[in-house]
């Protein structure tokens, strides 16, 4: 009866494996925030308003709610941030 009951659940590898795949559009979007911070954020200099900056904002909340939640997070913050908000610290 056991053998039928954990036939059902996956076994540990294929769950690591469905875990790690289902992290990758998350660590593929903070990897293109990080080209960014190292190309083009150098070339522009310091323009945000806010610390920690709105890139550093964007991959800690990735990291803290997931892609889409976090994403959204991002976004905010990003559209947040312009000449006529005082900005400050803003934590993810």
């Amino acid at each position: 009866m056991s053998d039928s009951a954990n036939s059902n659940e996956p076994h540990p590898t294929s769950r690591r494996l469905l875990l790690t795949l289902a992290r990758v559009p998350a660590m593929l979007a903070i990897a293109l925030v990080r080209v960014y911070q190292y190309t083009i954020s150098p070339l522009i200099g310091p323009n945000c308003r806010f610390e920690p900056t709105c890139s550093s904002y964007f991959i800690g909340a990735v990291k803290k709610y997931g892609l889409v939640r976090g994403g959204l997070r991002g976004v905010g913050r990003i559209l947040r941030c312009h000449p006529w908000n005082p900005g400050g610290y803003d934590p993810p």
